[in-house]
């Protein structure tokens, strides 16, 4: 069995000043503990089961880079991305940067986006259902298609 961590609350005694050392201080543990991986929530306000929107939260990739700057062996991920956040060239980049500056340790945890409360507060359109799908589903192929060195444009109806 493997074990996991999500971090999802960032509004610790102290904070914002307490921020930067809290999260290093539980991914270095973690690490040094044996747990396999360390996971934040990709999102940009806090959401409603942790605490009110105004509560801190850290953007994802960020937070995991800074963690993989002070830990050795333990695995990163955000749970999940909302597709709807970045643009797919963008997000392959960005976790492929994860990846190679941790040592092959970034997973990329990808969703169809849910928070609609979230996008209105930044401004990003929130698409249908089906066409949150649909961009999943394309995000999923030019993410492999980057991975796999296919320089080929791809032609997508997103």
């Amino acid at each position: 069995m493997r074990i996991g961590l999500q971090v999802s609350y960032f509004s610790w005694p102290g904070a914002p000043d307490s921020i930067g050392p809290t999260f290093a201080a539980i991914a270095r543990d973690a690490d040094q503990a044996g747990v396999a991986s360390l996971w934040v929530m990709d999102h940009f306000f806090q959401i409603s089961m942790i605490g009110p929107p105004e509560l801190d939260m850290l953007e994802g990739y960020t937070a995991l880079g800074f963690a993989a700057g002070g830990t050795q062996r333990i695995e990163l991920g955000t749970m999940v991305t909302g597709v709807t956040y970045r643009h797919p060239g963008i997000l392959a980049k960005t976790v492929t940067t994860l990846d190679v500056l941790s040592g092959g340790r970034a997973w990329l945890g990808i969703g169809a986006a849910w928070n609609s409360e979230e996008h209105a507060g930044l401004g990003v359109p929130f698409p249908p259902l089906k066409e949150r799908f649909e961009r999943l589903e394309e995000t999923l192929q030019i993410c492999r298609q980057m991975w796999a060195g296919d320089e080929a444009p791809y032609d997508g109806r997103h």
